[in-house]
């Protein structure tokens, strides 16, 4: 059965879909997200292929979505991230062995919970047409991920979040690329 986040985004690939076009329609949807995947790791030196091309597919629409469909699979992922990141935090403060780090820990928990609703409210903006707002508002969600990760570094202790911090980061950054990729505005200039 699928998660209740899940069934929100598969009916919005199923209702966006048909709506839009892309530059890209003849392809294969396997062939769409391995070279979505690959632009977006061309274009810039911090994303990760391996990480797009093995995350999209877990979302069973990827395999029949269009560019505007994997932008709302990346943003959904990244959603998924944080919220799974929330509850590893809270059970992080719970636990009295991390004492030197709880400050760190209430920082990453402000940053993530703020995290959630500006992802929320980029999926907004982005199916109401609007691209560059969910660009600049996923932008700062991938800074509150670097955020968290180097608020443990300056005290000097290893960062409990460093994987949940850097697949955050990097599907934010998948999300912005695609987001960009599939601007109509940016596509007629």
């Amino acid at each position: 059965m699928l998660k209740p986040p899940s069934l929100f985004l598969l009916l919005l690939i199923i209702t966006i879909t048909p709506l839009v076009t892309c530059s890209i329609t003849l392809m294969s949807p396997k062939d769409l997200v391995d070279q979505t995947c690959q632009k977006c790791a061309n274009q810039s030196k911090i994303l990760s292929y391996p990480l797009c091309s093995t995350s999209l597919p877990v979302i069973p629409v990827s395999h029949s979505a269009n560019l505007q469909g994997l932008a709302l699979i990346a943003m959904e992922l990244a959603l998924e991230n944080v919220t799974s990141s929330i509850e590893t935090i809270d059970k992080l403060l719970d636990d009295e062995n991390v004492s030197s780090i709880i400050d760190n820990l209430k920082d990453c928990m402000e940053l993530y919970s703020d995290a959630a609703w500006t992802i929320v409210n980029s999926i907004g903006a982005f199916l109401s047409g609007n691209y560059e707002v969910p660009i600049n508002w996923m932008s700062s969600v991938m800074e509150s991920a670097s955020t968290c990760q180097q608020g443990f570094g300056k005290k000097g202790e290893g960062s409990p979040l460093t994987t949940e911090n850097y697949n955050l980061f990097q599907l934010c950054g998948i999300a912005v690329c695609i987001i960009q990729m599939s601007n109509p505005v940016a596509k007629a200039s």
